[in-house]
């Protein structure tokens, strides 16, 4: 493969995840004219993916919402369903907690709770997941530390489990 066509690879894998992370409600409008962007970079090309990446985060999200969806359909690129969706970005959300860049407040800002879960290391997950941030503490109990290894443990369980999403389906 030459370097040229790893390089569409890229720009293609990169809009298939924020296809599967926008439709679970995990991608802002506003950074999707820059994805758009990063594509086009990696030699990926579509009439409407060129006008997307010309439009300002500041745009109608509508109009970046449709552009988006317009050049994902040019592009052959199809959209999960929502459920299958969310539960690829609960993996997500446990490979960011493995790499400890994922805050409380983040964990409990999300429905997680609402997941059709459909393995035991995803309904594990969720299980710890406190659903709001304002009973955090409440969720926890008192022992932070031991929440936080059992979530770990969770997490890497689901990260570790057969993959979901773009690449797995």
């Amino acid at each position: 493969m030459s370097e040229s066509e790893m390089s569409v690879g890229r720009g293609r894998a990169l809009l298939e995840e924020t296809a599967w992370l926008h439709q679970a409600g995990q991608v802002c409008p506003e950074g999707l004219p820059m994805t758009a962007a990063v594509a086009i970079a990696e030699g990926v090309d579509s009439p409407t993916l060129c006008e997307l990446a010309g439009l300002s985060r500041d745009a109608d999200p509508r109009d970046i919402h449709d552009a988006f969806e317009q050049s994902l359909a040019e592009l052959g690129i199809a959209l999960p369903d929502q459920n299958l969706a969310r539960r690829f970005a609960l993996r997500k959300l446990a490979e960011r907690v493995i790499e400890g860049v994922t805050a409380l407040d983040e964990l409990a800002s999300d429905d997680w709770w609402e997941v059709d879960t459909e393995t035991a290391q995803e309904r594990e997950f969720v299980a710890l997941i406190p659903q709001c941030t304002c009973c955090i503490e409440y969720a926890l109990g008192l022992d932070q530390e031991a929440w936080e290894s059992q979530l770990r443990i969770a997490a890497v369980a689901l990260a570790s489990s057969p993959m979901i999403g773009p690449d797995g389906r």
